[in-house]
Protein backbone atom coordinates (compact mmCIF):
# COMPACT_ATOMS: atom_id res chain seq x y z
CA UNK A 1 0.00 0.00 0.00
CA UNK A 2 1.49 3.46 -0.83
CA UNK A 3 1.67 6.17 1.64
CA UNK A 4 2.03 10.00 1.09
CA UNK A 5 4.21 10.59 3.73
CA UNK A 6 8.08 11.74 3.42
CA UNK A 7 11.43 10.65 5.52
CA UNK A 8 13.98 13.72 5.97
CA UNK A 9 17.08 12.38 7.59
CA UNK A 10 18.82 15.19 9.33
CA UNK A 11 16.90 17.84 11.30
CA UNK A 12 19.11 20.70 10.23
CA UNK A 13 18.76 23.92 8.50
CA UNK A 14 18.22 21.76 5.21
CA UNK A 15 15.69 19.13 6.87
CA UNK A 16 13.67 21.76 8.32
CA UNK A 17 12.80 23.61 5.47
CA UNK A 18 12.51 20.22 3.53
CA UNK A 19 10.41 19.09 6.28
CA UNK A 20 7.76 21.91 6.48
CA UNK A 21 7.90 22.42 2.34
CA UNK A 22 6.39 19.32 2.33
CA UNK A 23 4.10 19.54 5.53
CA UNK A 24 2.72 22.60 4.59
CA UNK A 25 1.02 21.35 1.58
CA UNK A 26 -0.72 18.45 3.48
CA UNK A 27 2.02 15.41 3.74
CA UNK A 28 2.96 13.72 7.11
CA UNK A 29 6.84 14.11 7.10
CA UNK A 30 8.91 12.72 9.96
CA UNK A 31 12.42 14.41 10.54
CA UNK A 32 15.32 11.83 11.81
CA UNK A 33 18.03 14.13 13.78
CA UNK A 34 20.91 12.32 15.89
CA UNK A 35 21.78 14.54 18.06
CA UNK A 36 19.47 15.92 21.10
CA UNK A 37 18.22 18.97 19.07
CA UNK A 38 16.90 19.91 15.65
CA UNK A 39 18.98 22.93 14.19
CA UNK A 40 22.12 21.63 12.87
CA UNK A 41 25.21 23.01 11.75
CA UNK A 42 24.10 26.77 11.66
CA UNK A 43 22.76 26.46 15.20
CA UNK A 44 26.81 26.76 16.25
CA UNK A 45 27.48 29.85 13.96
CA UNK A 46 27.66 33.45 14.81
CA UNK A 47 25.86 34.69 11.61
CA UNK A 48 25.23 33.73 8.47
CA UNK A 49 25.20 34.61 4.68
CA UNK A 50 23.90 36.14 3.42
CA UNK A 51 22.63 38.94 5.44
CA UNK A 52 24.99 38.03 8.79
CA UNK A 53 22.19 36.96 10.60
CA UNK A 54 22.34 35.12 14.21
CA UNK A 55 20.84 31.41 14.00
CA UNK A 56 17.76 32.74 15.60
CA UNK A 57 16.91 34.82 12.65
CA UNK A 58 15.83 31.51 10.94
CA UNK A 59 15.56 28.96 12.63
CA UNK A 60 13.26 30.26 15.64
CA UNK A 61 10.87 30.82 12.79
CA UNK A 62 11.19 27.12 11.57
CA UNK A 63 10.84 25.95 14.95
CA UNK A 64 7.72 27.69 15.04
CA UNK A 65 6.29 26.15 12.24
CA UNK A 66 7.01 22.92 13.40
CA UNK A 67 5.14 23.22 16.82
CA UNK A 68 2.04 25.03 14.84
CA UNK A 69 1.96 22.18 12.25
CA UNK A 70 0.64 18.70 12.67
CA UNK A 71 2.16 16.96 9.95
CA UNK A 72 5.56 17.42 11.22
CA UNK A 73 6.70 14.67 14.17
CA UNK A 74 10.54 14.43 15.06
CA UNK A 75 12.72 12.29 16.48
CA UNK A 76 16.16 13.38 17.73
CA UNK A 77 19.01 11.05 19.12
CA UNK A 78 17.60 9.09 16.63
CA UNK A 79 18.75 7.13 13.39
CA UNK A 80 17.36 5.26 10.49
CA UNK A 81 18.88 1.20 10.75
CA UNK A 82 16.51 -0.35 8.02
CA UNK A 83 14.81 0.65 4.58
CA UNK A 84 12.33 -1.60 2.83
CA UNK A 85 10.29 -1.54 0.18
CA UNK A 86 9.94 0.96 -3.12
CA UNK A 87 9.60 3.81 -3.83
CA UNK A 88 5.71 5.24 -2.56
CA UNK A 89 5.82 2.44 -0.27
CA UNK A 90 9.00 2.15 1.88
CA UNK A 91 8.71 0.67 5.42
CA UNK A 92 11.63 2.39 7.64
CA UNK A 93 13.17 1.39 10.92
CA UNK A 94 14.11 4.36 13.11
CA UNK A 95 16.04 3.80 16.43
CA UNK A 96 15.93 5.87 19.22
CA UNK A 97 18.68 6.11 22.28
CA UNK A 98 17.46 6.74 25.18
CA UNK A 99 17.47 10.30 26.88
CA UNK A 100 16.88 9.61 30.22
CA UNK A 101 14.59 12.71 30.57
CA UNK A 102 10.81 13.25 31.05
CA UNK A 103 9.23 15.14 28.05
CA UNK A 104 8.40 18.72 29.14
CA UNK A 105 10.07 22.27 29.39
CA UNK A 106 11.72 21.98 33.22
CA UNK A 107 14.55 24.24 34.52
CA UNK A 108 16.94 21.55 35.62
CA UNK A 109 20.12 23.61 35.31
CA UNK A 110 20.49 23.73 39.46
CA UNK A 111 20.65 20.03 39.17
CA UNK A 112 22.63 20.12 36.18
CA UNK A 113 25.86 22.30 38.20
CA UNK A 114 25.68 19.79 41.36
CA UNK A 115 26.63 17.22 39.16
CA UNK A 116 30.57 16.56 39.85
CA UNK A 117 32.05 15.96 36.57
CA UNK A 118 32.52 18.48 33.57
CA UNK A 119 32.46 17.14 29.95
CA UNK A 120 34.01 18.44 26.60
CA UNK A 121 31.35 19.76 24.76
CA UNK A 122 30.73 18.32 21.47
CA UNK A 123 28.81 21.80 20.41
CA UNK A 124 30.96 23.86 21.31
CA UNK A 125 33.76 21.63 19.66
CA UNK A 126 36.41 21.23 22.42
CA UNK A 127 36.53 24.25 23.67
CA UNK A 128 34.09 24.64 26.19
CA UNK A 129 32.92 21.74 28.69
CA UNK A 130 29.22 20.78 29.83
CA UNK A 131 27.63 18.80 32.55
CA UNK A 132 26.50 15.00 32.24
CA UNK A 133 22.97 16.70 32.19
CA UNK A 134 22.76 19.42 29.67
CA UNK A 135 20.50 21.42 27.13
CA UNK A 136 23.88 23.26 25.41
CA UNK A 137 22.55 24.58 22.67
CA UNK A 138 20.88 28.41 22.61
CA UNK A 139 16.95 28.26 21.88
CA UNK A 140 17.10 24.77 22.18
CA UNK A 141 14.04 22.55 20.16
CA UNK A 142 13.35 20.72 21.71
CA UNK A 143 13.65 22.67 25.07
CA UNK A 144 14.34 19.42 27.45
CA UNK A 145 17.59 18.53 28.65
CA UNK A 146 19.21 15.37 27.68
CA UNK A 147 21.30 12.77 30.38
CA UNK A 148 24.61 11.28 29.51
CA UNK A 149 24.77 8.48 31.88
CA UNK A 150 28.40 7.31 31.14
CA UNK A 151 29.70 10.57 32.85
CA UNK A 152 27.99 10.32 35.88
CA UNK A 153 29.45 9.19 39.20
CA UNK A 154 27.37 6.55 41.27
CA UNK A 155 26.69 9.83 43.49
CA UNK A 156 25.62 11.89 40.70
CA UNK A 157 22.85 9.38 39.37
CA UNK A 158 21.95 8.89 43.12
CA UNK A 159 20.54 12.55 43.77
CA UNK A 160 19.25 12.47 40.19
CA UNK A 161 16.78 9.71 40.87
CA UNK A 162 14.44 11.45 43.05
CA UNK A 163 13.68 13.58 40.28
CA UNK A 164 10.69 13.22 39.08
CA UNK A 165 11.44 14.14 35.54
CA UNK A 166 14.85 12.12 35.50
CA UNK A 167 13.91 8.75 34.31
CA UNK A 168 16.27 6.47 34.80
CA UNK A 169 14.38 3.00 33.15
CA UNK A 170 14.85 4.93 30.05
CA UNK A 171 15.96 2.47 27.54
CA UNK A 172 16.55 2.46 23.31
CA UNK A 173 13.83 1.87 21.08
CA UNK A 174 12.63 1.25 17.45
CA UNK A 175 9.41 2.29 15.26
CA UNK A 176 8.83 1.90 12.38
CA UNK A 177 6.78 4.11 9.59
CA UNK A 178 5.61 4.00 6.70
CA UNK A 179 6.69 6.60 3.88
CA UNK A 180 6.55 7.01 0.40
CA UNK A 181 9.37 8.69 -0.55
CA UNK A 182 13.00 9.63 1.66
CA UNK A 183 14.97 12.76 1.47
CA UNK A 184 18.77 12.95 3.26
CA UNK A 185 19.45 16.58 4.63
CA UNK A 186 22.40 14.96 6.82
CA UNK A 187 24.48 17.99 6.17
CA UNK A 188 27.74 18.74 6.86
CA UNK A 189 31.29 18.21 9.20
CA UNK A 190 34.53 20.19 9.47
CA UNK A 191 36.68 18.01 8.25
CA UNK A 192 38.96 16.68 10.75
CA UNK A 193 41.88 19.40 11.82
CA UNK A 194 44.42 16.69 13.18
CA UNK A 195 44.51 14.59 10.05
CA UNK A 196 46.35 18.92 8.75
CA UNK A 197 49.41 17.62 10.72
CA UNK A 198 51.78 20.21 9.07
CA UNK A 199 49.35 22.96 10.03
CA UNK A 200 50.09 22.73 13.33
CA UNK A 201 45.88 21.26 13.89
CA UNK A 202 45.11 19.68 17.18
CA UNK A 203 48.68 20.41 18.70
CA UNK A 204 49.09 24.43 18.26
CA UNK A 205 46.06 25.58 21.37
CA UNK A 206 46.37 29.13 19.34
CA UNK A 207 45.57 27.49 15.99
CA UNK A 208 42.12 26.71 15.71
CA UNK A 209 39.62 25.81 13.33
CA UNK A 210 37.14 28.33 11.26
CA UNK A 211 34.24 26.30 13.21
CA UNK A 212 35.77 27.06 16.45
CA UNK A 213 36.25 31.16 15.92
CA UNK A 214 32.28 30.77 15.02
CA UNK A 215 32.08 29.28 18.69
CA UNK A 216 34.30 32.17 20.04
CA UNK A 217 32.71 35.13 18.44
CA UNK A 218 28.77 33.75 19.24
CA UNK A 219 27.44 35.19 21.99
CA UNK A 220 26.21 32.29 23.20
CA UNK A 221 29.96 30.74 23.42
CA UNK A 222 32.42 29.52 25.78
CA UNK A 223 34.11 33.53 26.07
CA UNK A 224 30.67 35.02 25.32
CA UNK A 225 31.44 36.66 22.62
CA UNK A 226 34.73 37.16 22.83
CA UNK A 227 37.70 36.21 20.38
CA UNK A 228 40.91 35.26 22.70
CA UNK A 229 43.74 33.19 22.58
CA UNK A 230 42.44 29.77 23.87
CA UNK A 231 46.04 29.21 25.44
CA UNK A 232 45.96 32.24 28.04
CA UNK A 233 42.51 34.14 26.76
CA UNK A 234 44.50 37.18 25.60
CA UNK A 235 43.90 39.85 22.85
CA UNK A 236 44.82 39.02 19.47
CA UNK A 237 46.59 41.65 17.59
CA UNK A 238 47.78 39.68 14.82
CA UNK A 239 45.46 37.33 13.12
CA UNK A 240 46.59 34.78 10.19
CA UNK A 241 43.46 32.58 8.06
CA UNK A 242 44.82 29.85 6.27
CA UNK A 243 42.90 28.71 3.26
CA UNK A 244 41.84 25.66 1.61
CA UNK A 245 42.99 23.78 5.00
CA UNK A 246 42.45 20.39 3.61
CA UNK A 247 40.35 21.34 0.60
CA UNK A 248 41.35 21.61 -2.81
CA UNK A 249 43.81 18.86 -1.83
CA UNK A 250 44.32 15.36 -3.36
CA UNK A 251 45.37 13.94 0.03
CA UNK A 252 42.81 14.71 2.16
CA UNK A 253 39.22 16.95 0.28
CA UNK A 254 39.88 16.98 -3.46
CA UNK A 255 37.22 19.36 -4.13
CA UNK A 256 36.75 23.21 -3.42
CA UNK A 257 34.26 23.92 -0.33
CA UNK A 258 32.70 26.91 -1.41
CA UNK A 259 31.78 28.66 1.73
CA UNK A 260 35.17 28.99 3.21
CA UNK A 261 36.20 32.13 1.47
CA UNK A 262 33.82 33.82 2.34
CA UNK A 263 33.54 32.46 5.89
CA UNK A 264 36.95 33.46 6.89
CA UNK A 265 35.98 37.39 5.32
CA UNK A 266 33.64 37.49 7.40
CA UNK A 267 35.43 36.08 10.34
CA UNK A 268 37.76 38.82 9.65
CA UNK A 269 34.93 41.34 9.86
CA UNK A 270 34.00 40.05 13.41
CA UNK A 271 37.89 40.00 14.50
CA UNK A 272 38.23 44.45 13.04
CA UNK A 273 34.62 44.76 14.68
CA UNK A 274 36.38 43.75 18.02
CA UNK A 275 39.76 44.88 18.17
CA UNK A 276 39.81 48.04 15.67
CA UNK A 277 43.27 48.07 15.61
CA UNK A 278 44.31 44.08 15.17
CA UNK A 279 45.92 43.12 11.82
CA UNK A 280 45.05 40.40 9.53
CA UNK A 281 46.66 38.35 6.61
CA UNK A 282 44.88 35.97 4.57
CA UNK A 283 46.33 33.47 2.94
CA UNK A 284 44.82 32.36 -0.57
CA UNK A 285 45.02 30.62 -2.83
CA UNK A 286 41.96 31.63 -4.92
CA UNK A 287 39.38 34.05 -3.23
CA UNK A 288 36.36 32.62 -4.27
CA UNK A 289 32.74 35.01 -3.59
CA UNK A 290 30.46 33.97 -6.35
CA UNK A 291 27.93 36.31 -7.34
CA UNK A 292 26.39 38.21 -5.12
CA UNK A 293 29.20 38.14 -2.05
CA UNK A 294 31.95 39.92 -4.48
CA UNK A 295 30.67 43.33 -3.37
CA UNK A 296 31.08 42.28 0.14
CA UNK A 297 34.62 41.00 -0.69
CA UNK A 298 35.34 44.36 -1.78
CA UNK A 299 33.67 46.20 1.21
CA UNK A 300 35.95 43.61 3.96
CA UNK A 301 38.83 44.04 1.60
CA UNK A 302 39.06 47.45 1.59
CA UNK A 303 39.63 47.70 5.41
CA UNK A 304 43.66 48.82 5.35
CA UNK A 305 44.77 46.41 8.56
CA UNK A 306 43.11 43.15 6.11
CA UNK A 307 45.79 42.14 3.69
CA UNK A 308 46.13 39.13 1.37
CA UNK A 309 48.46 36.71 0.11
CA UNK A 310 48.23 34.37 -2.37
CA UNK A 311 50.50 31.94 -1.36
CA UNK A 312 50.10 28.22 0.14
CA UNK A 313 50.96 27.78 3.86
CA UNK A 314 53.68 24.62 3.88
CA UNK A 315 53.81 24.68 7.68
CA UNK A 316 52.82 26.16 11.08
CA UNK A 317 54.62 25.77 14.31
CA UNK A 318 54.34 27.17 17.54
CA UNK A 319 56.92 29.92 19.69
CA UNK A 320 56.89 27.56 23.28
CA UNK A 321 57.69 31.27 24.96
CA UNK A 322 54.98 33.36 23.54
CA UNK A 323 52.09 30.75 22.36
CA UNK A 324 52.78 32.72 19.09
CA UNK A 325 51.69 31.22 15.67
CA UNK A 326 54.62 31.15 13.04
CA UNK A 327 53.40 30.10 9.37
CA UNK A 328 56.00 29.40 6.99
CA UNK A 329 54.76 30.66 3.24
CA UNK A 330 55.78 31.17 -0.18
CA UNK A 331 54.31 33.88 -1.92
CA UNK A 332 53.25 32.92 -5.34
CA UNK A 333 53.44 35.71 -6.52
CA UNK A 334 57.24 37.02 -5.50
CA UNK A 335 58.06 33.40 -5.08
CA UNK A 336 59.77 34.42 -1.75
CA UNK A 337 59.50 31.98 1.19
CA UNK A 338 59.28 33.49 4.29
CA UNK A 339 58.14 32.83 7.96
CA UNK A 340 55.70 34.75 9.61
CA UNK A 341 54.69 35.27 13.30
CA UNK A 342 50.77 35.66 14.19
CA UNK A 343 49.44 35.87 17.79
CA UNK A 344 46.76 33.49 16.87
CA UNK A 345 45.73 31.46 13.45
CA UNK A 346 42.96 29.92 11.60
CA UNK A 347 42.43 27.53 9.54
CA UNK A 348 40.00 27.71 6.95
CA UNK A 349 38.76 24.19 7.16
CA UNK A 350 36.59 22.06 4.16
CA UNK A 351 33.03 20.77 4.25
CA UNK A 352 32.90 17.24 4.41
CA UNK A 353 29.45 15.60 4.08
CA UNK A 354 28.52 13.70 7.34
CA UNK A 355 27.79 11.02 5.11
CA UNK A 356 31.49 10.36 4.52
CA UNK A 357 32.55 6.81 6.11
CA UNK A 358 29.41 5.85 6.31
CA UNK A 359 26.99 2.84 5.00
CA UNK A 360 23.50 3.79 4.04
CA UNK A 361 20.31 1.90 5.25
CA UNK A 362 19.26 2.67 2.08
CA UNK A 363 20.78 0.80 -1.97
CA UNK A 364 21.49 4.57 -2.86
CA UNK A 365 25.19 5.45 -3.77
CA UNK A 366 27.97 8.01 -2.30
CA UNK A 367 30.88 9.03 -4.41
CA UNK A 368 34.37 9.25 -3.45
CA UNK A 369 34.00 12.00 -1.37
CA UNK A 370 30.50 10.72 0.48
CA UNK A 371 28.09 13.17 -1.13
CA UNK A 372 24.79 11.47 -1.90
CA UNK A 373 24.52 10.42 -5.75
CA UNK A 374 21.76 9.29 -7.62
CA UNK A 375 18.83 7.63 -5.87
CA UNK A 376 16.22 9.69 -7.43
CA UNK A 377 14.33 6.56 -9.56
CA UNK A 378 13.91 5.43 -6.25
CA UNK A 379 12.45 8.09 -4.46
CA UNK A 380 15.76 9.07 -2.86
CA UNK A 381 16.84 12.23 -2.71
CA UNK A 382 19.69 14.60 -1.78
CA UNK A 383 19.23 18.33 0.03
CA UNK A 384 22.13 20.84 0.91
CA UNK A 385 25.18 19.25 2.11
CA UNK A 386 24.76 16.28 1.78
CA UNK A 387 24.40 16.78 -2.19
CA UNK A 388 27.17 19.51 -2.55
CA UNK A 389 28.92 22.20 -0.93
CA UNK A 390 26.17 24.79 -0.45
CA UNK A 391 26.04 28.05 1.92
CA UNK A 392 22.78 28.69 3.70
CA UNK A 393 20.83 30.42 1.53
CA UNK A 394 21.91 27.61 -1.49
CA UNK A 395 20.97 24.68 1.01
CA UNK A 396 17.44 25.98 1.71
CA UNK A 397 17.00 26.06 -2.29
CA UNK A 398 18.49 22.69 -2.31
CA UNK A 399 15.96 21.50 0.74
CA UNK A 400 13.01 22.87 -1.17
CA UNK A 401 14.31 21.31 -4.80
CA UNK A 402 14.15 17.94 -2.74
CA UNK A 403 10.88 18.40 -0.93
CA UNK A 404 8.63 19.04 -4.55
CA UNK A 405 10.64 16.09 -6.10
CA UNK A 406 9.81 14.18 -3.13
CA UNK A 407 5.97 15.35 -3.14
CA UNK A 408 6.10 14.23 -7.34
CA UNK A 409 6.73 10.75 -6.33
CA UNK A 410 4.40 10.14 -3.44
CA UNK A 411 1.77 11.63 -5.40
CA UNK A 412 2.71 9.48 -8.61
CA UNK A 413 4.01 12.31 -11.07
Amino acid sequence: MSSSAILVVGGGFSGITAALEAAEVGHEVFIVEKNPFLGGRVMQLNKYFPKLCPPSCGLEIQFQRIKNNKNVKFFTMAEVTKVTGKPGDYDVTISIRPRYVEPGSLDLSDAAEALSKDVPSEFELGMGSRKALYMDVPFAFPNRYVLDKDNCSKEDLASLAGTDIINMGDAPKEVTVKVGSIIYATGWKPYDVTRLTNLGAGSIKNCVSNMQLERLASPSGPTNGCIVRPSDGRTPRSIAFVQCAGSRDENHLNYCSYICCMASLKQAAYVREQYPNARITIYYIDLRTPGRYENFAKKILADDKIATVKGKVAAVAEDSATGDVLLTVEDAVTGIKSENRFEMAVLATGMQPSLAGQKLPVDVALDEMGFLVGGEEKGIFAAGCAKTPLDVMKSAQSATGAAMKAIQTVRGR
